[in-house]
């Protein structure tokens, strides 16, 4: 796929942070708005009668921070109350949090990652007791009562390999890189799909190395494992390194060893603090796929509001993202994520899933 202009929308005809584990996906149809859904706001939401419970797996870091501000921002506009449980990233007390938020019986249960395993008895009582639940990045199967809102990961990392690949200008594709990868985890796996792929198509190009780690020191520690397989293959000339985390570890340890005029970083995501490492001199980050996590929250929490109001068909949506250059965000003089939108409004997707009632 040719990307005319990189910070062009790459469309899905039919989703930074991660979505854990491995989720089926036979069951899901692509999310509609129904010819049904309600015109006018309903007296549920107008009288702010409306609680959606929101649990979530993974809740520090800029990604997290993003997407819990899009989702509070959406649920005071379209009139619900939350009540939010955070999990710190432990998988026991989220799967907790989920049966205590069913026990309360809101209206909607929202959740932010978490592994389809754990959460599964949260997700029977929460279908016993007839509430709707909403997934952003989770490992959970799309049913008849669950919705999953999900990155178009497939999609970003087909941007940011076309992108590595339009670099060679009319040279061949071809030369040595170190890969970022840990499996297990579904968003790196379909984007794995992607890079398999494009190893095929480009035989060229020569992966030395596959390094990588998820956990509280992600960067840092991918930063430690990124040094030593420089160190250890001379010739590389790119790091793909497909989730933001893992970008900026491997732009540190590119920076450390003083490379940046010969090995540069093709990564997903972006926040405030990996604007500034993509924009400051000299940085080797070169390119990120990426969608808004403010704008994925509102989604999010429009979808858990609309599966309230009847407002939908289909259980599967698909937000899609954008390539930005590091040139891209230097003209454009952007800082921080609040600016992003402005100068990159493909970014923003007001009207996905956006009954009529919402309008109002």
């Amino acid at each position: 796929m040719k990307l005319q202009r990189l910070s062009k929308s790459i469309l899905t005809s039919g989703v930074v942070g991660l979505m854990l584990a491995t989720a089926a996906v036979a069951n899901t149809v692509p999310l509609k708005v129904s010819p049904n859904a309600p015109a006018d706001k309903p007296d549920i939401f107008a009288n702010g009668e409306v609680d959606i419970a929101v649990v979530r797996q993974l809740n520090t870091g800029d990604v997290y921070q993003e997407w819990i501000a899009g989702v509070e921002e959406e649920a005071e506009r379209l009139g619900a109350k939350l009540t939010i449980y955070n999990a710190d990233g432990d998988n026991a007390k989220q799967a907790l949090q989920l049966q205590q938020a069913v026990s309360t019986q809101p209206d909607a249960i929202l959740i932010g990652w978490g592994f389809g395993d754990s959460l599964k008895a949260g997700l029977d009582a929460a279908k016993a007791a007839g509430i709707p639940v909403v997934t952003s990045n989770a490992s959970v199967e799309a049913s008849d009562v669950v919705t999953n809102v999900n990155q178009s990961d497939k999609l970003m990392m087909r941007g940011i390999v076309d992108k590595f690949a339009m670099d060679f200008g009319d040279k061949p594709v071809e030369g040595e890189v170190i890969y970022v990868y840990v499996a297990g985890y579904l968003p790196l796996d379909l984007r794995n799909e992607v890079w398999m792929e494009f190893q095929e198509e480009n035989p060229g190009i020569k992966q030395v190395a596959q390094i990588g780690v998820v956990n509280a020191n992600t960067a840092a520690q991918t930063a430690d494992q990124a040094k030593a397989a420089l160190s250890a293959n001379p010739n590389v000339i790119a790091i793909i390194a497909p989730y933001d985390e893992f970008t900026k570890g491997a732009t540190l340890a590119i920076q450390e060893l003083g490379l940046e005029d010969k090995v540069k970083a093709y990564g997903m995501d972006i926040s405030t603090a990996d604007i500034a490492v993509m924009t400051a001199e000299n940085s080797p980050w070169v390119a990120t796929a990426t969608t808004d996590m403010r704008n994925f929250g509102r989604v999010s929490l429009r979808v858990a509001a609309g599966e309230v109001a009847d407002s939908y068909e289909g259980n599967d949506l698909l937000i899609p993202p954008l390539v930005i250059t590091r040139e891209e965000l230097i003209e454009a003089g952007v800082q921080n994520v609040e600016e992003l939108p402005k100068k990159f409004p493909g970014l923003q997707t007001p009207g996905l899933a956006e009954a009529p009632w919402m309008k109002k």
